[in-house]
């Protein structure tokens, strides 16, 4: 008989700033408690850098644009898919040194196990990443079931 996969956890928030904290608690908190040291400032960092990139590039206005994360663990990794509205395809860019702008996706290229760009099937794209369980697997080689979600902030809505 096969393994039955875990629920992927899902969250929409609103693209609004204030959002940003609220998706990276959400997601790390939702990390088994024995991976957090291992994988919960990684995943809380992919987190920021891709939700404020979904707010910034793939929103439109607050009232109405949503934006979606799906943390789900397959294939010996943790995957985050943030989605938005947006058509755009994010790239990686090469910024001077003075420039303020332009590191995210870098970053992202940097933590990251391995990640892609993907057009949704009705209207938006997904930036979905993975980090390796392995840097975050417990003695046993267990990995545990994901924790209760975060307490929601008034701007979001729950999922």
């Amino acid at each position: 008989m096969p393994e039955i996969p875990l629920v992927p956890l899902h969250w929409h928030l609103p693209a609004h700033p204030a959002c940003v904290r609220r998706a990276r608690h959400a997601v790390t908190e939702s990390l088994p408690h024995a991976l957090r040291p291992h994988l919960g400032d990684d995943l809380s960092l992919l987190t920021s850098e891709l939700v404020t990139n979904a707010i910034r590039h793939g929103a439109c206005r607050e009232d109405e644009d949503v934006i979606e994360l799906v943390l789900w663990p397959a294939d010996g990794h943790y995957w985050l898919a943030v989605s938005d509205p947006g058509t755009g395809k994010p790239a990686l860019s090469h910024p001077d040194a003075a420039s303020e702008n332009g590191r995210g996706l870098a970053l992202v290229d940097s933590l990251a196990t391995a990640w892609t760009v993907r057009p949704r099937p009705t209207r938006g794209t997904s930036v979905i990443a993975g980090l390796s369980l392995r840097q975050g697997a417990r003695p046993d080689g267990a990995v545990g079931r994901p924790g209760p979600p975060a307490r929601p902030c008034p701007h979001c809505l729950t999922g």
